[in-house]
């Protein structure tokens, strides 16, 4: 890889190319060029057949010098770095600073093709790439340009295997902030890899690993806890928060065990229903959230009826006698 930096101090992972690629680029090239070459002189020939010797020979000179080195030229700067055997390889030609190139570039490279590839037979071109920290021929030094390898085999991520399920969520509380990134790689590595290694050094790996997460979270492991399931489920447990942290949801903390935020709705177990007229309808699914609060809520009560006024009892009749009481 090659650390190149941009002008806006960002640093490029650039895969330089080797000689072979480049070599096998140029030779497809020179196929394409040549041809066009023997096509052009045919041509030339019944053109040019009423001219004498000198202006014959004039002409093919010129005709070779605009197959061989003009239209190189063209192409790379059209195209911006990537000639048809470039193409076909996966390479491309770039400046020092990772960007595309232009037509002084691709001029410098082509006048010294001419030098490196034609007049030595690639003698010069392939002693400059083997010394060359990033493969480059001189006239990729005097025209400040790199080739690149675009098409890049992708790295396969082998899983990290999950903690055993009694350890899941016991490190809830457990402040991961001063662990640097290093270390974290480190540990994933070791992790993705400890099948394969020899039982003894796997285990002073897992150990030495372990003794670094432990001085930078300043709390030990449990009693009885291999280094290995420690290690475990502190990446458990790192990727239970990024996770909680990139889909905006809440995971408790604590020592007790903890379960891992459900992404999708939860069905209630399917129970059979029961032929008859007390059988009881199906509940329909409920989420997650739906679930967890309704079974940390209390018992619902069902509301007491209203009491009923009994009726007011009917007056009785007023017997009139007739008389009034004085005054």
């Amino acid at each position: 890889m090659s650390d190149l930096v941009t002008g806006d101090a960002v640093v490029l992972g650039l895969r330089s190319a080797r000689l072979p690629s480049r070599a096998l680029a140029v030779l497809l090239d020179l196929f394409v060029y040549v041809g066009c070459y023997l096509l052009v002189t045919l041509a030339l020939v019944f053109a040019t057949a009423s001219l004498d010797d000198a202006a014959q020979a004039a002409v093919s000179v010129a005709s070779l010098l605009l197959v061989l080195v003009g239209v190189p030229i063209a192409v790379e700067t059209l195209s911006h770095g990537r000639s048809l055997g470039k193409l076909a390889c996966g390479l491309r030609v770039v400046r020092e600073d990772g960007g595309p190139i232009r037509f002084r570039h691709a001029l410098v490279r082509g006048a010294m093709g001419v030098v490196e590839l034609l007049m030595t037979f690639g003698t010069i071109a392939c002693i400059a790439s083997l010394v060359s920290e990033r493969g480059r021929r001189l006239g990729d030094v005097f025209a400040g340009t790199l080739v690149i390898r675009e098409r890049v085999p992708g790295a396969r991520v082998m899983p990290v295997p999950p903690p055993p399920p009694w350890l899941a969520g016991r490190f809830g509380g457990l402040d991961l902030s001063a662990v640097p990134e290093g270390l974290w790689l480190a540990i994933r590595q070791y992790l993705t890899r400890m099948n394969q290694l020899d039982p003894h050094t796997g285990a002073a790996m897992a150990a030495r690993l372990a003794d670094d997460v432990v001085a930078r979270t300043g709390t030990p492991p449990p009693a009885g806890v291999t280094a290995a399931a420690f290690l475990m489920a502190v990446v458990h447990e790192r990727q239970t928060r990024d996770a909680a942290r990139a889909f905006a949801v809440q995971v408790p903390h604590g020592p007790g065990p903890m379960t891992a935020p459900v992404a999708g709705p939860v069905s209630r177990p399917y129970v059979a229903p029961v032929a008859g007229p007390f059988a009881a309808p199906m509940s329909a699914p409920v989420t997650a959230p739906a679930a967890a609060a309704a079974a940390a809520a209390p018992p619902a009560v069902p509301p007491a009826p209203a009491p009923t006024q009994a009726p007011a009892p009917a007056e009785a009749p007023v017997r009139r006698t007739g008389f009034a009481p004085p005054g």
